[in-house]
């Protein structure tokens, strides 16, 4: 026991947060390097093949996207090169600890350079063997733009904007591919509910309170041929196909209570058929809650929980079916756990607001 432990335990914090910031401040040099060794190396491509994709941006994402490269190290990739994704964004957009996702950024890089794979742009031919990628990269960005990490706001437009434009440019290269139509037409129909989504203050506004009137009516006109096409072009549709479908019958419905769940609900058991994710049970939850009760949602958070326990949405969901099942305390204590793993500001007061709801119930 040390004779004075108070200071013991204050000296030997300070050194530990000393540490850390140092750690922290070589793996900010070690990203940096990162991005400028991949940037040059894309700079430095023949001009030849800088023609080939009519658009840079996203001649650097297909180049980046490389099929040497696991998919696992690819999309994280992408998004810190050309996205500008920081690692805490990347992070959770896909679900992984920062420690992760620094580490495949860090072995992506190793991978370059050790097996000296070109950053060149594919013939036209090989698109579709890195178009899945791809297309999982504009999504993750779109989502960043959607719902961001950090910041003041709640939506990062410039993000959203830039992943439909690339998004159009894509189903313009490969018109008969089923899934860039459809993720083109989900991009849409999210981004048509911007201006209802924040409220004066900058609250979050939840779809079921959000004013209709204010969606983007062309931008969801625009949305729904791309739907059915997508829906068409190949049988079983593929994932961003099917959460277009979804995201439509949102759109079509005139008000919140007039929504078909059901046909939601079925929409996402088939997604979770052909995507079986974590994420995608979640949701399938939420829906199967609005048709058939809260309890039959809980009941899929439940088998997920496990899963996502670090995933600040999965217990603001627990929250609300709880809530919804007048269970205030179960509630509270869901909200509670939310609150501590969110971090944009907007999503926060949301969740302090339905805290202090349950508390007084």
């Amino acid at each position: 026991m040390p004779s004075t432990p108070a200071s013991w335990i204050l000296t030997t914090a300070k050194r530990r947060a000393i540490d850390r910031l140092r750690r922290e401040a070589s793996l900010r040099e070690k990203h940096a390097l990162l991005a400028r060794d991949l940037e040059e190396a894309v700079r430095d491509l023949p001009g030849e093949d800088a023609a080939m994709i009519p658009d840079e941006r996203l001649g650097l994402v297909f180049a980046c996207c490389h099929p040497a490269l696991a998919l696992e190290a690819q999309v994280p990739l992408t998004l810190r090169l050309v996205g500008g994704l920081t690692v805490p964004e990347i992070a959770r957009a896909l679900i992984l600890p920062e420690a992760t996702v620094a580490q495949r950024l860090v072995r992506a890089k190793q991978k370059v350079r050790v097996s000296g794979i070109p950053l060149a742009e594919p013939a036209p031919d090989a698109l579709a063997d890195r178009l899945a990628a791809v297309l999982a990269v504009l999504y993750l960005v779109f989502n960043e733009g959607y719902a961001a990490t950090a910041g003041d706001a709640l939506v990062r437009e410039d993000l959203a904007a830039e992943a439909i434009r690339l998004g159009r440019v894509i189903h313009l290269l490969l018109p008969d591919e089923p899934e860039p139509a459809g993720l083109l037409s989900l991009m849409l129909l999210h981004h048509a509910r911007r201006a209802a989504r924040v409220g004066p203050d900058g609250e979050l506004v939840l779809l079921e309170e959000q004013d209709r009137g204010a969606w983007d009516r062309g931008a969801i006109a625009q949305a729904l041929p791309l739907v059915d096409r997508a829906l068409t072009l190949r049988r079983p549709p593929g994932p961003y196909a099917l959460q277009a479908a979804i995201a439509a019958v949102h759109a079509e419905a005139a008000t919140a209570a007039a929504t078909d769940w059901r046909q939601i609900a079925l929409l996402y058991g088939e997604l979770a058929r052909v995507l079986p994710t974590p994420v995608v049970k979640l949701n399938l939850a939420v829906a199967v809650a609005m048709a058939d009760g809260p309890a039959a949602g809980l009941r899929i958070v439940d088998a997920v929980a496990s899963t996502l326990d670090d995933y600040h949405l999965l217990h603001a969901a627990r929250a609300d079916l709880l809530r919804r099942e007048g269970r205030p305390d179960a509630a509270a204590a869901a909200y509670e756990r939310a609150l501590a793993l969110a971090t944009n500001p907007a999503e926060r007061r949301f969740l302090e607001r339905r805290l202090e709801e349950c508390s007084r119930t």
